[in-house]
């Protein structure tokens, strides 16, 4: 059993991607009867959320990573520092890039709109999971 304080920066690094590789599975298992029951155009909605969900918990792992690699340079540090221009950069143009899939998604595609939500929080769902995974590895 680990306590928090020895959790490293690698175990929270695969609880997001844990987070990301079950939102994949969950969106390909949920789309197929998606499809079959309300048509293509609403599968299409939950990729598209999935996708912006997905990319969102990404960002957040590149940003995460970059402040803390600022954090290690600091003097006394191990770490070294990589710049934050790219990463914000990039934070800001897939926020951009999120706005114009959302208005174009629904503007294209006539689906149900509540399948472009549920994909849309199928990424808080499976932080949650991954959250509570890391909990019990704390507690068991």
């Amino acid at each position: 059993m680990k306590a928090f304080d020895e959790f490293t920066d690698d175990d929270f690094r695969r609880t997001v991607i844990g987070a990301i590789r079950l939102l994949a599975i969950l969106t390909v298992v949920g789309a197929v009867p998606l499809w079959l029951k309300l048509g293509w155009p609403s599968a299409a909605l939950l990729l598209v959320g999935a996708a912006i969900s997905g990319s969102g918990l990404w960002e957040w792992l590149r940003l995460m990573t970059a402040v803390i690699a600022q954090m290690d340079a600091e003097p006394g540090g191990t770490g070294k520092a990589k710049p934050m221009g790219r990463v914000l950069l990039g934070f800001f143009l897939r926020l951009g890039l999120t706005v114009v899939l959302l208005y174009g998604s629904l503007k294209v595609l006539h689906g149900s709109v509540f399948a472009l939500a549920a994909g849309l929080g199928l990424g808080v769902f499976c932080l949650s999971i991954e959250g509570i995974r890391l909990m019990k590895a704390w507690t068991v």
